[in-house]
């Protein structure tokens, strides 16, 4: 395709699935690529040079993380990986990957060279984003307003740090997310056939565990009343809730309004034993909990998670700024799905196992 068909009813297979079929290019077994000349071509249109001394360089970075990647995160040993693929020095020329990717027979160099072709795709489309630029002024951002308005005293509390503004809510813990590490988060795409660097919208977050799942539904409220985000930014697709439909938790809270007035409060616990019942007696109401689908978490893992976009704002000096939309996640829970989260099948070191094993298979296609 790169160096011109000889028949005019000849196509690129693989190039054609991707760009007309909706499948993956990591899921492609080959490329079409057979000379210098047509991996230069192809190089370009991706967005490096070679001719360029700086983009070499990256391309060679990207090389050097791509086979640390493969080593030490996915476990295969270096001695079954082709000196060719994973030794610079025989490697010489970068473009040889691509050209023994492209191999017709199924080899050893053909198979490593797809493998590792597909590593450093995922790396370049990660590391070339906002984040990788602004990580420190998108983390403050995003972060220290929640920070702010966590108190810890005698217990954890979410409190606004404004003299009026919503009650506090109790908390079990708070915690943020570590941002994803590249390593972690090309382990992610490697694995999800429909996941793509862009659509990466956790690398940061925060997650909230209450005492009740009424106090989660408590932290929500917090969260809009204090401004702590901005509703209509949320990524209504991104969105789970298995930990109880918002249809029934109105209906509980409506029914407790009526029968003991608006500002009498009740125990957090006794309201979730009264919204234990009504899902029990509700005909519609499990139809109303919903999951993002996540083949690596175990479907026994009850929360509320998000994702919302904040507007970064970074300066340039002389008045210039510079602002765009970042994603981050916001999860909550309450103490059992935490504590069930530690241990079993919801382990997040068994949720990992479950992605890196799902990337080592995926790489060789």
């Amino acid at each position: 395709m790169f160096g011109g068909h000889t028949s005019h009813y000849q196509f690129d297979p693989y190039a054609l699935s991707v760009v007309a079929g909706g499948a993956s290019v990591l899921d492609q077994p080959k490329l079409h690529i057979h000379n210098p000349q047509e991996a230069d071509a192809f190089l370009k249109s991706y967005g490096f040079d070679l001719s360029n001394q700086e983009h070499q360089e990256r391309l060679w970075y990207f090389h050097r993380r791509a086979v640390v990647l493969l080593t030490e995160k996915l476990k295969f040993s270096l001695e079954e990986i082709p000196e060719q693929i994973h030794r610079p020095d025989k490697l010489v020329d970068l473009r040889n990957l691509l050209i023994w990717a492209s191999q017709t027979n199924e080899t050893d160099l053909q198979r490593w060279s797809c493998a590792l072709l597909r590593c450093l795709h995922v790396f370049i489309h990660s590391e070339s984003d906002l984040f990788s630029f602004f990580s420190e002024e998108i983390q403050k951002q995003i972060l220290f307003p929640f920070e702010n308005c966590v108190v810890q005293e005698d217990r954890l509390y979410l409190r606004s740090y404004k003299k009026e503004g919503p009650g506090q809510v109790e908390l079990h813990k708070f915690q943020t997310k570590p941002f994803k590490t590249s390593s972690s988060t090309v382990i992610k795409l490697l694995a999800k056939p429909d996941a793509v660097a862009m659509k990466v919208f956790d690398k940061v977050g925060v997650r909230f565990i209450t005492n009740s799942i009424f106090d989660s539904f408590q932290v929500i409220r917090f969260l809009v009343e204090e401004n702590l985000i901005s509703f209509p930014h949320i990524m209504p697709d991104q969105s789970s809730n298995n930990m109880y439909p918002v249809t029934e938790f109105l209906k509980v809270c409506e029914k407790l309004e009526k029968k003991h007035g608006p500002l009498h409060k009740i125990e957090s616990e006794k309201i979730d034993r009264l919204l234990k019942k009504q899902l029990e007696i509700s005909s519609s109401g499990f139809l109303n909990i919903f999951r993002k689908e996540n083949p690596f978490s175990s479907i026994d893992f009850r929360y509320i998670k998000f994702i919302t976009r904040k507007l970064i704002r970074i300066s340039q000096g002389q008045n210039k700024e510079f602002s765009f939309f970042y994603p981050f996640e916001v999860q909550i829970m309450d103490r059992s799905a935490f504590d069930q989260m530690q241990t079993g099948d919801s382990k997040h070191e068994e949720y990992k196992n479950r992605q890196v094993e799902a990337a080592r298979k995926r790489i060789f296609g």
